[in-house]
């Protein structure tokens, strides 16, 4: 048996080829990629998601080896027999044995504690180190965030943009404002959806996976294909970066909150569909900043500020500022629940079959293709969950299983803080709550719908309206004196005492009947 002086392991979400350890051939080294029964049951997960991470997690393998490294990578057929991870890495560490074990500083909370506690065999040494993906080191996270405080996005964005230099001019904001917000927030009209392009997909040959996950009983959901539409390599992932900035750029920011159901290629519009690539590492987000500001360099008689800013903030700003947020407040985020929400998700979040068209347009995109953009997520089954109170755990399980690019450090404060407010604030400053008025502003979905838009009272009223203002009375006294939802108590009373308890009743009637919506 050949030895080997350390064990280094490769989690699934770590698949960062421009890692320094892979810079020169160490023979000593052994490099552990594992399919693992437990990262597949810590939550039921979409098919998708589990052969997207298996197939990826094969290809940086052959890649390694390929390259001349020393891999041992092991199926579920090799694992099973293992009752977790620290249990296959001590029995490789002895089997080879081995002097010193190191791993890359985890994403998550789950496995970070799991990789430091264990007990190694006598002698060997653990090493972390760190995972050289982000734009800010672990280490940083704790001095631009304190845990149980409020912190601004927006401030932070624009530190982020001064200390990296991205999209600066002369110390301030290229163009001279730093936000363009206001203008990327337009409904898509006919000529618009008739001129969507096709986007690019793969097919990745993922039977292989299909037949171990079905031999070794995975329990998941979703729709199973053989060939997987997601990039599973670098190459592929760089090819879908360069067809978001060659097609969609132009267009991102524009319709970035726009959803129509009026088109073949409505699941995926102007936007890059690179979460997958980026959170399994397989390309880094200076990478993604770099090749967009190159695109708007070259063409910016096609490709304007305000589109390039308005996704790069997605990048620099938004997703390096919940990696914060998740990491400084620790597993206490995981138990939020300022909104003391209690219900139970409807059943139809896991089918799709709901006579509200919205929720079944977002439902049976993400159940297909394990996808919906942003606004999908936030002011669709979000927004539904939130003014229906459902209980803030089932809603996290729902979004991290379902989703191909949900890994917990970017999913939970997004689910818990941006969609449910059940941080009581921390990321938010009131909650992302609406009636159906600002789906029929966004999107075509309420035109074809069973209820009416227009009605809050009636057996036919969509329920959104009337649960968002029960929302609104269930939690008066947190958000009546909030600056920013004030407005609407003062709206809410200039109606009749009549009109109030009939939208009340309503809604009550809905809460008691979630499954039947």
């Amino acid at each position: 048996m050949k030895q080997f002086k350390r064990i280094r392991l490769i989690l699934g979400d770590q698949l960062n080829a421009s890692h320094s350890w892979f810079r020169e051939v160490d023979n000593s080294a052994l490099y552990l990629i594992a399919e693992l029964s437990q990262e597949t049951s810590y939550v039921k997960h979409h098919v998708q998601k589990v052969c997207a991470f298996f197939s990826a997690m094969e290809q940086f393998a052959k890649a390694l080896s390929q390259a001349g490294h020393q891999v041992c990578y092991m199926t579920l057929d090799e694992t099973c027999h293992y009752a977790d991870l620290p249990a296959l890495i001590n029995a490789l560490l002895i089997k080879h044995q081995c002097q010193i074990f190191e791993y890359q500083q985890p994403d998550e909370l789950r496995l970070s504690a799991q990789l430091i506690s264990f007990d190694l065999p006598s002698g060997v040494v653990r090493h972390q180190v760190s995972s050289e993906h982000f734009l800010l080191s672990h280490e940083e996270l704790f001095t631009h965030f304190s845990p149980s405080k409020h912190h601004r996005l927006e401030s932070f964005y624009r530190k982020m943009r001064k200390r990296f230099n991205i999209l600066m001019d002369d110390g301030g904001p290229l163009g001279g404002q730093w936000n363009f917000d206001q203008e990327n927030r337009q409904k898509l009209k006919p000529v618009d959806i008739e001129n969507l392009p096709v986007p690019l997909t793969f097919a990745n040959d993922v039977s292989h996976i299909l037949k171990r996950l079905d031999k070794h009983q995975v329990s998941f959901f979703g729709k199973a294909e053989p060939e997987l539409l997601w990039p599973v390599t670098r190459k592929q992932s760089i090819a879908l970066l360069n067809f978001f900035c060659q097609h969609c750029l132009a267009n991102f920011g524009r319709f970035q909150d726009a959803m129509t159901a009026k088109s073949e290629h409505k699941w995926s519009l102007y936007h890059s569909r690179l979460s997958f690539a980026l959170n399994s590492k397989m390309i880094s987000p200076a990478q993604v900043i770099s090749v967009a500001i190159d695109a708007f360099n070259q063409n910016q008689h096609k490709i304007s500020l305000a589109q390039v800013e308005g996704f790069i903030r997605q990048i620099l700003g938004w997703r390096e500022y919940v990696r914060g947020i998740y990491w400084v407040n620790g597993d206490s985020y995981s138990n939020t629940n300022a909104l003391n929400a209690t219900r139970k998700l409807p059943n139809w979040f896991w089918t799709g079959k709901t006579q509200m068209r919205c929720q079944q347009q977002a439902i049976e995109q993400s159940l297909t293709y394990g996808y919906a953009h942003h606004i999908q997520r936030l002011m669709v089954t979000g927004n539904f969950a939130l003014i229906a109170g459902i209980e803030p755990d089932e809603v996290d399980a729902w979004y991290l299983g379902i989703y191909v690019d949900a890994i917990e450090w970017v999913e939970q404060p997004n689910t818990r803080g941006m969609a449910l407010f059940a941080d009581g604030g921390l990321i938010a400053t009131k909650p992302y709550a609406s009636s159906g008025n600002y789906i029929n502003k966004m999107s075509d979905y309420c035109r074809e719908c069973t209820y009416d838009v227009k009605d809050k009272t009636s057996d036919n009223s969509c329920p959104l309206n009337s649960l968002y203002w029960h929302f609104l009375q269930r939690h008066k006294t947190r958000f009546e004196h909030n600056p920013r939802t004030a407005l609407t108590y003062k709206s809410w009373n200039r109606q009749s005492v009549e009109q109030q308890q009939a939208i009340l009743s309503r809604a009550e009637y809905l809460l008691e009947n979630l499954d039947a919506l």
